[in-house]
């Protein structure tokens, strides 16, 4: 565990409360000390191309040190600093010890690149039936068709699962709470509140979600993190404080729990700095922890700029074509793309080998990160 050179100057600001108690949220100002002491941040959310979803990751028969360290150096040389990267409570609760070690060895690797990670606790995305093991290989032609919720469905409604989850916040968080190669912990990707029957959401999860985040902020903060805690706001209405009343009850969570407010975007450069605008007044740093939908108008050359300007953090979503299948778009679910090629990359900055999809977009990351 590495403790970072900084720890006493920010214990001074009343950043880390000095009797080792479960510090409370970060007060804004708090949030933007430790932020000026931060470079402008861009990255990507990161998963091998040889990993279909966060299990096919980690688990022990699958982990790939010496490839993960060749896509990171494809990150590396494109300028890019940190890495978003989900974590799941299954691997957890099956193998602790195992599951650490090779978390601190990713780290190791991540540090010779000189990539800080975001780790992702949660997630309410695709397949909800998550099972250890081996994982299914891809579908032909179809975007993310792997990717598993964590918990799935059948935890969340088994309260007494409820213990475990809270023994993987703590544990991970706790572990690494002080590791200053880690920039903050994202507790929960995309929580959803309206449930729905289809891919993404699942029936009947919103309630249980809405109930549970508030504990997974509350096990975090229990653990004394040095770092952020962060989930970010993704759909819905105005996400000022004006419009905060009319948010649903995950959203109001997400905006009054959170060190550092964050959201994903995936639309054009006047949708993206519009929600900039919006989170502004929260007085907190921003983070965009997904964006790059080409297709959809939202684009390294036409986002990453608006981004300095107002010095938020980015994240774009993938680093590496491979099993996720993300270059093919959303509709793909409609209309798979089995006999062709998407016109246009959707996500992913590089193909398997390390050529980038665009080389433009690299000098661009590079240009605006000062990694010429």
């Amino acid at each position: 565990m590495r403790i970072p050179a900084f720890t006493a100057i920010v214990a001074l600001l009343g950043l880390i409360p000095v009797t080792g108690e479960a510090r409370p949220q970060w007060t804004p100002a708090q949030a933007n000390a430790w932020y000026a002491q931060q470079p402008w941040q861009v990255g990507s959310n990161f998963v091998p191309s040889d990993a279909i979803n966060q299990l096919e990751m980690w688990q022990a028969d699958s982990f790939n040190p010496a490839l993960i360290d060749r896509e990171l150096g494809y990150a590396e040389k494109a300028g890019l600093s940190v890495m978003r990267v989900y974590l799941h409570d299954m691997l957890w609760e099956a193998d602790p010890k195992g599951y650490e070690q090779r978390i601190r060895t990713y780290l190791d690797i991540a540090e010779r690149r000189r990539i800080k990670t975001l780790f992702v606790l949660f997630d309410s995305c695709w397949d909800a039936h998550p099972k250890l093991g081996k994982q299914p290989l891809p579908r032909p032609g179809l975007h993310n068709p792997g990717w598993v919720q964590g918990p799935g469905i059948d935890r969340l409604k088994d309260k007494a699962t409820y213990p475990a989850l809270e023994a993987y916040v703590k544990g991970v968080v706790g572990t690494f709470a002080r590791d200053e190669r880690v920039i903050g912990w994202d507790v929960w990707n995309e929580p959803h509140e309206d449930g729905g029957a289809d891919t993404i959401h699942t029936a009947g999860a919103g309630a249980l979600v809405a109930a549970l985040l508030p504990k997974v902020f509350d096990w975090a903060q229990s653990a004394d993190p040095t770092q952020p805690l962060i989930s970010g706001v993704y759909d819905g209405g105005d996400w000022s404080p004006d419009g905060f009343e009319k948010l649903n009850v995950i959203q109001k969570v997400q905006l009054s729990r959170s060190d550092i407010v964050s959201f994903h975007n995936y639309s054009w450069p006047e949708d993206f700095e519009r929600r900039i605008k919006e989170l502004q007044r929260y007085g907190r740093p921003i983070w965009c922890t997904e964006y790059l939908a080409r297709s959809a108008g939202s684009t390294v050359d036409t986002i990453l700029p608006v981004a300095k300007r107002y010095k938020v953090a980015m994240y774009n979503w993938g680093l590496v074509d491979g099993k996720t299948q993300t270059r093919f778009p959303w509709d793909s679910y409609a209309h798979p793309y089995t006999d062709r090629e998407p016109v246009v990359w959707f996500h992913d900055l590089f193909r398997a080998d390390g050529t980038p999809y665009r080389q433009r977009e690299i000098e661009i990351i590079k240009e605006l990160t000062g990694t010429q």
